[in-house]
Formats: structure tokens, sequence, C-alpha cells
């Protein structure tokens, strides 16, 4: 069986619990691998001059660092603090919350099931770590499309699981949007204009099903703002293109012009 200490890798993030602080460097206890030990030497605390290390750590406090070295042998790991930026940090810890979140959901399940959440990891857990990277973003995709647990496994836990994930777990998603400028020289302009919009409506809506939210609004002629709210950036790329040809389309058909400007 493969040891705690052997599953860290150099160069990874951890999170940790600031065990003790000396004038040379501060131990720490790998909060996500226990019975692991790290140690931040005093040149690894911060970029700038450290006269005083506790000014930059202490007892108790929850840090976020960087691996440097690891030593099995010695179940030892070498970490530095200064080499982790803010957004490395708090994303991070935004991971290792969501870790726990899912730890307790599986504990939830387990005593629906009147077992452990530890059988319940050797059942599916660790299969749906292996297939999606982590419990909760496994937990994650669930919430937003059911149909990626059930096509893929079975057993009595799928229902339950699926419940508590719909309770208790929001679905990702990302938000983009874009501009669309049309024009058109008839006299009926704004009916066809309108019934491009319709058009590109229809295109969106037809992405529902997949967590997908497409809204148009009017900004001022001819500009006109397509979001698009998605469970992820590829797909949310995908479905504003898709609505966006079917808008420009449609105006072009009337004898109009249409052009689609990606917002950063």
């Amino acid at each position: 069986m493969v040891s705690p200490v052997e599953q860290i890798e150099e160069g990874e993030l951890v999170i940790g619990t600031v065990k003790k602080v000396k004038n040379f460097g501060a131990f720490v206890n790998l909060d996500e691998y226990p019975g692991v030990e790290g140690f931040i030497h005093i040149a690894e605390v911060s970029s700038g001059w450290v006269k005083y290390i506790r000014d930059f750590i202490r007892e108790g406090q929850k840090v976020v660092c960087k691996v440097l070295s690891v030593d099995p042998n010695k179940r030892y790991v070498e970490l530095s603090l200064k080499q982790v930026n803010e957004h490395q940090r708090r994303e991070k810890i935004q991971q290792w919350k969501n870790e726990q979140k899912a730890r307790k959901l599986m504990e939830l399940l387990a005593e629906e099931l009147n077992t452990t959440s530890d059988a319940l990891m050797e059942e599916f857990g660790w299969n749906l770590v292996e297939e999606f990277g982590s419990l909760y973003t496994a937990m994650e995709q669930a919430s937003a499309n059911e149909e990626v647990i059930r096509s893929k496994y079975s057993g009595v836990w799928v229902e339950p699981f699926l419940k508590i994930v719909r309770d208790n777990v929001v679905p990702p998603f990302v938000v983009i949007s874009g501009n669309i400028t049309l024009s058109i020289k008839d006299p009926r302009g704004i009916e066809y204009i309108k019934r491009a919009l319709e058009e590109g409506e229809k295109t969106g809506k037809k992405h529902t099903p997949e967590g997908v939210d497409v809204e148009i609004k009017y900004q001022g002629a001819p500009n006109y703002l397509i979001r698009v709210r998605a469970p992820d950036y590829k797909t949310a790329e995908s479905v504003i293109q898709e609505v966006a040809e079917s808008v420009i389309g449609t105006i072009r058909k009337a004898g109009g012009e249409g052009c689609y400007t990606k917002k950063k």
C-alpha cells in the first residue's frame, strides 16, 4: 500500500496547519496527507527580508505551500510559502473546502444507506475521483447533469447519491457575452431584425436541457447583446457562436448585414 508521503509530488500545492514556529522556520501538518509533516525554512517564508518569522506565520494558521522536495523515508516534505501567489492560495483553499464538503455529503449518504463513508469510497467513490479528478467535481457534474452518473454507474447508492447532490451542490457555470450589430435597408427592417433575434433565441433554447441559458438584449440600435450561461467555457463558446450565426444568417437572407464581436 502506498503511504501518504509517497503520494505527494514535487511542485504540487498542499494545504496545512502550522504546528510549531521556530526562528529558523515552521513545522506544518499537511491536512490532505494525515501523519505527514512539512517544513518551511525561513528563506521560503517571504520574498522579502524576514526579521521576525512570527510576523508572517503563526501556530494554528492554515497555509498553502508549494512542495519543494519529498523524502519518503523520513516522511518529511520541504515546503515554500513565498512561491504561492494569492490566486493559487485562494483556489487551493476553495478546492480543499469543496473536498471537505464532499466528504461530509458522503458521510450523510453512508448514514442513509446504513454503511460507512469508507465503504462507499471503496464501492464507487474512488472510481468517481479517477474519472472526474476529485469527488466534489464529480458531484458538481452530477448536479449539472445527472445522466453522467446514471449512464455509467448502477447500484442502490445511485439515486440517494443524486438526491444528496441535488439538494446540496450548485452546478458550476460560466457566463460569456458578445455583441451583434444588425442593419438592413428595408421599410420592414425592424420586423426582419425581430425575426432574426427570435431565430437566435430558438437556437439557444435547443441547449436548455444541457443546463445552458441564452439571453439576447437590446442595447440601442444597431447593437444587441448575447449572454450565455453554461456549465463550462467550451460549451458556452460553442452556443454563443451558434446563436450569433443563426441571427446573422437570418438577417442576411432578408438582405441585411450582421457582425458578431466577442466580449473579453
